[in-house]
Parts: structure tokens; C-alpha cells; sequence
């Protein structure tokens, strides 16, 4: 394995650093980005702005065993900014070296092959589950998300332990890729069947399920570690900022084909409305044929990345342990405990529209057609207005701009659930469809506000010493404030309904009503010809106990402490900060 020797700069294991100068980072590297996490309600994936004057660059470049003078990057900068610091190279794609334009294509790639599986298990699969499963059960798979959202507690032992013959990247990637191909390969050939087994008395458990698609996620979060530190390296200097263009391009691409694109190919009444004259029981794809499509690629492109892409030989920066110590060091700043309580807390208001309010639109049969039409539809449009949350994120300060998207989204929660209300009796027509649509688009378009904001806050006080650990560790934390309610508010939704199926006349005295709350007796209650007749709908309450929590939470506590902390000055995050030394912490 690589040895290993200490230094006091920022490991490059947890990708791009913050901001090395303590500058407000521009709100545009996240113009594009809150399509991934916001084609989905389960995950934000932090894209982070990669700064050409980052000491982890600086230092990747200057582990390469060929490394020379020649490429220093303060020698390539082409002169100062205006603050004093050293401008980037202002290069379009076409005018950079071939070689940058090539790595750039293969990180792409890289990313992409993320989002495949990501797109699936955070997208795609739920909606389809639906059909099977109750909300419950939903909300375990909900858990095959976590992976992604808790990688810095084994980003340093992916950056430490490497073999020097292999790579230090490629040690990972190869692997890890060759394992989801496989992976794929055997979801591909079962998964019909055990999505229509899951839950009968006979079949897989939901557990057994969840299972295989977190070993995806987990695969998928452990080479985005990898990739995300071979970006620093495979990209020359003076234009690394496209490390982080092609994160976004590419994972993007992958979650928005594996979510929007191919769930209204799944869709049979999408294919019959729009590509076939005769219609048919099936869409265009199959969720076992994409998976088999998939994995057959993941394991080309691992082949070919081992036979003909050579990484740099590279020497270790920090021990595993060292990584732990700085995460640790950050953990006990008050302000940073502050902000993490504030992010644990602050995505319950918008749980149950998120997670709930799709999936009860088509439990009162507004079809996956139309969904994967709303989505469709609504993708462009968030790429745009994404573009507008970046510009106000650098005219307003951060976290009063998130404040109001977080108003706007609880807004977004009450009209989500007028909508399903007012449900059309005869189906579902043209107005409402557009309701829907504009409904969806106003709800993604106050989650990226947010997103852009609260990036473009952790950014400027990411400590740039150790600011890859500073951004990630954030990262983590506003990523589980919203994964893990979503498991609890599903199963409450079946808790608080209450529903009961009436009989058929001609089987009136041989069947007894009986209740068809969850899912699976309310498919048996219509296989017998019953009415299931809803008393309560525990999503109407259960998205009625979140906003109330998210506006009590919101006036007494979120806002004054966010625009608190965003007052305080940058020596307030820093670990030989007053903060540190008021919270027993690291002194200077």
C-alpha cells in the first residue's frame, strides 16, 4: 500500500476545497446543479467550486512523480485579480489542451456512470414501488439513499489506502465500478420479480430489496470520492475549474436519464400516447433490460480504463486519521454544532410534500404518463431559473436568500397539497395538468434557491486551510437533514389513514369489510370487486404537522440563528477561532 506523510494543508479526498482567499464564492458553479438534486426530493449532491489557488491542488500537483517547475501553477496563472490573488486561466473548452480536453470527457464519463444507478434508486424506483408497496415500506427503501449522504465518514480511507501499482484513483474506481456492473447485471435479471414479490408472504422482504440498491449507492458515493480527487490531478492547473463543469455535466445527464427519461419510457401509457398507434401493455423499456444495458457498460468502460488510461504515480498527503482529527476539530465549533442542528431540522417542513405528494397524485390515478411528463417538462425550466437563484445568490447575502426560499417552499407544501385536493372526480384534464406542472416547477425552483444559497454560505466559511473536510462535512449534514425524516413521515402517512373496503352486493354476506389502508389490501379490496372507501387521508395530516413545524421552527429558531451566524465574522469558524476556544476547541 502508499505510504503515507503528514502536512497541516486540506487532503484533496473530499474534492475541491472552499475558497482559499475566505472570498464569498459566486453562486454560479451551482447555476446548473440543483438539477440533480431537485429531479428528485431524496438527495443534494454539493457541487463544489474548484479555486485554482486551492493548496490541494497545488499539492496534487506536486506529489506526481514527474512533477517539475514547469508546472507550478502560480507560474501559469497569467497575473493577479484585483483582490490581490491569482487569476485562472480564462479558456473556452475547444481552446484547452488536448489532453484537458480529453481527461475532461473521461471525468464525465466517470460522473455519468454515477448517476445511472443514483437516478434509479433516489428517482425512478420508488414511483414504481408504488404499485407494490405500501408508503412504509417506501419509506425503508427511502434508505438506500444514505450512502450518499454519509461518505465523509470514509472519504479518508478511500484518499489513504491505494496500491501504487494500480493508481491511486484508479485502485478504487476499478474496482468499485467492476463490482455495480456486476451488481446491475444480477438486479437486471431479478428485478421484475422481486419487485412483484416484495412484501407477499412468499417473497423477498422490502429489506432484502433495499439492500441491493444501497450497495449501489454505496458503490456509486465510494467512486465519487475517488473521482472527485483524481479531478484535481487529471486536469492541468490553470483550468481546473472544469473538474467541477464536468461533475455537473455529467452527473446530471446521468440521474436526468435514469429518472426523467426513463421513467417515461417505462411508462406504457406514455409510449401509447405518443409513439405508438396501437397500444400495447408495456413501454418502450424495462427496468430489468436497462439495468442488464448498464451493467454490461459499467464493465466496458472498467476495462477500458485499465487498459488504457495511465494515472499519474502520486505520494500520500494525510493519514486516515489526521482527516479524522480535523472533522473532529470542526464538530466541536459551536457555530458549526449550530449550524448542523439548523440543518437537521430545517427540511421537516417539506417531507411529505417531497416524498408524499407524487406519489399520492398517482395513487388517485393521475398515471405515470402524465409524471414523467410533468418531470420532463419541468427539467428545462429548472435549469433556468437555476441560473437566476445563482445570479440573487450573489446580489443578496446567502442565507437571507435561503431563508426565502425556505418560506417560499413551505408556500410550495400548502399549494401541493390544495392540488391534490382538488383532484379532479372524471380524471384527470388539460388545467390541471398545467397545475400540476407549475406546481412542481414553483416546489424545484424554491428547493435550488435554497440549494445555491446555502452552498455559496458554506463556501465563504469553509476554513481554507482544511477546506475539502470544512465543505464536505457541511455537505453531509444538509444531505441527511433531508434523507433521514423521510422514513419516519411515510410511515406515519399509513399510520394516519384510515380506510375501509365495502363489499361487493353479491358478496355482502361472505366477505366483511375489512380495512385498506396500506396498499396490499387495498389491491386485494379491488381484486374482489369492493370499493375502498377512505375515511382519513394520513397524507393531508401528516403534511399539515410539517409545515406547522417548519413555520414554528422557521419564526423562533432557524431564522434568527441562520442570519446570526451569517453576521459572524470568518475567524468565527475557524478552528483556532474564538469559536473553538468558547467551545473547548483548538487553540493556535
Amino acid at each position: 500500500m502508499g505510504t503515507r506523510s503528514r502536512r497541516t494543508k486540506s487532503p484533496a479526498t473530499t474534492g475541491a476545497p472552499a475558497n482559499e482567499n475566505g472570498r464569498k464564492t459566486s453562486g454560479n458553479a451551482a447555476n446548473g446543479t440543483g438539477a440533480a438534486n431537485n429531479m428528485n426530493g431524496n438527495i443534494e449532491v454539493s457541487r463544489r467550486r474548484v479555486d485554482t489557488s486551492s493548496e490541494a491542488v497545488t499539492a496534487n500537483l506536486m506529489a506526481r512523480d514527474t512533477f517539475t517547475l514547469d508546472d507550478d501553477p502560480h507560474l501559469k496563472q497569467g497575473g493577479l485579480d484585483k483582490d490581490g490573488f491569482e487569476e485562472a486561466n480564462n479558456h473556452g473548452f475547444f481552446d484547452l489542451p488536448v489532453q484537458d480536453q480529453r481527461n475532461f470527457g473521461l471525468l464525465v464519463l466517470l460522473y455519468f456512470l454515477q448517476g445511472v444507478p443514483l437516478g434509479l434508486a433516489t428517482g425512478s424506483v420508488p414511483f414504481l414501488l408504488k404499485n407494490h408497496m405500501t408508503y412504509s415500506e417506501i419509506g425503508i427503501f427511502s434508505l438506500a439513499s444514505y450512502p450518499y449522504s454519509l461518505k465523509l465518514l470514509w472519504s479518508p480511507i478511500v484518499d489513504a489506502v491505494w496500491s501504487p501499482k494500480v493508481g491511486r484513483r484508479k485502485s478504487w474506481i476499478l474496482p468499485i465500478q467492476l463490482l455495480s456492473g456486476i451488481g446491475m447485471l444480477f438486479l437486471g435479471s431479478h428485478i421484475e420479480g422481486m419487485m412483484a414479490a416484495t412484501g407477499k408472504p412468499d417473497g423477498p422482504t422490502i429489506w432484502n430489496f433495499t439492500g441491493w440498491w444501497f450497495f449501489l449507492v454505496l458503490m456509486c458515493a465510494t467512486q465519487d470520492i475517488a473521482v472527485d480527487g483524481w479531478a484535481l490531478t487529471l486536469i492541468s492547473p490553470g483550468n481546473i475549474s472544469y473538474a467541477s463543469t464536468a461533475q455537473t455535466v455529467g452527473l446530471t445527464a446521468g440521474q436526468f436519464l435514469s429518472y426523467t427519461v426513463f421513467l417515461a419510457f417505462y411508462s406504457k401509457d406514455f409510449a401509447n400516447r405518443w409513439f405508438r398507434t396501437e397500444p400495447l401493455d408495456h413501454g418502450l423499456m424495462s427496468l430489468g433490460g436497462y439495468l442488464t444495458f448498464w451493467g454490461w457498460a459499467y464493465i466496458a468502460v472498467t476495462l477500458g480504463l485499465g487498459l488504457l488510461k495511465r494515472e499519474d504515480r502520486t505520494r500520500n498527503e494525510d493519514g486516515v486519521w489526521d482527516v479524522y482529527k480535523i472533522m473532529w476539530g470542526v464538530l466541536r465549533l459551536r457555530n458549526v454544532q449550530t449550524i448542523i442542528l439548523v440543518h437537521l431540522i430545517a427540511k421537516i417542513g417539506f417531507q411529505a410534500n417531497d416524498g408524499v405528494t407524487n406519489l399520492k397524485l398517482l395513487d388517485k390515478g393521475f398515471g405515470t404518463d402524465n409524471m414523467a411528463l410533468t418531470v420532463l417538462i419541468d427539467f428545462p425550466f429548472e435549469i433556468g431559473l437555476g441560473y437566476y437563484a445563482g445570479k440573487w445568490s450573489q446580489e443578496f447575502t446567502p442565507m437571507r436568500l435561503w431563508c426565502w426560499g425556505f418560506a417560499g417552499r413551505l408556500v410550495a407544501a400548502v399549494v401541493a397539497q390544495a392540488t391534490v385536493t382538488l383532484f379532479p372526480a372524471g380524471g384527470v384534464t388539460s388545467s390541471y395538468l398545467l397545475v400540476v406542472i407549475g406546481s412542481h416547477v414553483f416546489s424545484t425552483f424554491t428547493n435550488t434557491v435554497m440549494f445555491v444559497a446555502v452552498s455559496a454560505f458554506h463556501a465563504k466559511i469553509a476554513d481554507p486551510v482544511i477546506g475539502g473536510t470544512y465543505m464536505t462535512l457541511l455537505a453531509t449534514v444538509c444531505n441527511l437533514g433531508g434523507t433521514f425524516p423521510r422514513y419516519f413521515v411515510l410511515r406515519l402517512v399509513d399510520a394516519f389513514t384510515s380506510a375501509t373496503c365495502t363489499p361487493p352486493a353479491s358478496k355482502a354476506g361472505a366477505m366483511a369489510p375489512f380495512s385498506c389502508a396500506l396498499q396490499p389490501d387495498k389491491e386485494r379490496c379491488l381484486a374482489a370487486g369492493g370499493a375502498c372507501n377512505v375515511e382519513r387521508d394520513g397524507y393531508y395530516l401528516v403534511n399539515v404537522l410539517c409545515v406547522a413545524f417548519g413555520v414554528v421552527s422557521f419564526v423562533l429558531f432557524i431564522r434568527p440563528k441562520v442570519l446570526h451566524l451569517q453576521g459572524l465574522p470568518l475567524r468565527a469558524w475557524r478552528l483556532g477561532g474564538p469559536a473553538a476556544a468558547g467551545a473547548g476547541g483548538m487553540k493556535k
